[in-house]
């Protein structure tokens, strides 16, 4: 029987932030924790880990279509009121 927990990743503001989660993570929600987004995934913690990318956009950014994402979601930071969007490349 495989037991699953959810794990929370802390994202950089970065274009382009690659993390290594375990294979088959499943993203459950984007938000903002103590002024620092942050992604929680559900996790088979003994499964192989695996490198994911996650590109964050603002309102209003270009978005090239140089490659296939899948949309995350979205948060806002305040006190700035910036509002971004998270997705992940999808590597075939």
């Amino acid at each position: 029987m495989k037991t699953f927990t959810i794990w929370k990743y802390e994202l950089k503001l970065e274009n382009l932030e690659i993390i290594e989660m375990p294979k088959g993570a499943e993203i459950l929600a984007v938000q903002v924790q103590s002024m620092s987004p942050c992604i929680w995934a559900l996790v088979d913690p003994s499964a192989e880990k695996e490198k994911r990318s996650f590109e964050i956009f603002g309102t209003g950014f270009e978005i090239p279509d140089n490659v296939e994402r899948k949309f995350i979601g979205t948060f806002q930071l305040s006190p700035h009121r910036l509002v971004f969007h998270l997705f992940e490349r999808i590597i075939k």
